[in-house]
């Protein structure tokens, strides 16, 4: 069943994943989610991003409670660490140091919440670096891109060129694994436009940014 009056909210302030869900069809809504995002002594990745979208999730549902909520949390994993978003440039500069040369993970935990229930799952994806020089990183720095991006860089922008390979998902490694996304809001009963009744239109022109 194609849920045409229920509104789909998106839990984040990413242009991002607001790029990657239009693109996919949906019509929705921006509310950010206004949580702490640490992660706790010794908690394991995949169950962390897992919990935080969960409370982005519950946490724009309690003030929608007549709606569904789609929240995602996006991280870099390399050697059992999480790389979250950087807290300044030289942290920016030490995690991308980290990553040169060699492979790493990146994980979303996606939760979608509504109508009682609440399902979530975690995608991974396996990206490789090439070797990075200290003026490929500083170029990099420079370019003010990795400020705001897990593991301090955007598969999606200038940091294209150091990606040697990738295994899994793409959109993941953006910040929201679409295919995913769609099977979990599909058990909702919600389906992108196209999949929808004429006449229903899914390309986010009816968002409210509340950003």
């Amino acid at each position: 069943m194609y849920h045409s009056r229920v509104r789909l909210i998106l839990a984040s302030a990413s242009p991002r994943r607001a790029e990657l869900l239009r693109a996919a069809g949906y019509a929705f809504e921006i509310v950010p989610a206004d949580i702490d995002e640490s992660a706790g002594s010794g908690e394991p990745p995949e169950h962390y991003v897992r919990r935080v979208a969960a409370e982005k999730a519950r946490a724009v549902l309690r003030q929608f409670p007549d709606c569904t909520v789609l929240a995602a949390d996006t991280t870099v994993v390399v050697d059992g660490a999480i790389l979250g978003k950087p807290s300044d440039d030289e942290d920016a500069r030490h995690m991308l140091a980290r990553l040169s040369g060699r492979a790493h993970r990146v994980l979303t935990g996606v939760v979608v919440a509504g109508g009682g229930r609440e399902a979530g799952a975690v995608a991974s994806t396996l990206v490789r670096f090439a070797v990075l020089t200290p003026a490929d990183i500083d170029w990099y720095i420079a370019s003010g891109e990795a400020r705001d991006k897990a593991g301090a860089y955007g598969v999606q922008g200038l940091a294209s060129r150091f990606v040697t390979g990738i295994e899994g998902s793409y959109s993941n490694v953006v910040g929201l694994p679409v295919a995913l996304v769609r099977s979990l809001l599909a058990e909702q009963g919600f389906t992108a436009a196209a999949e929808g009744p004429p006449g229903d239109r899914g390309d986010g022109s009816d968002a409210i940014d509340r950003t």
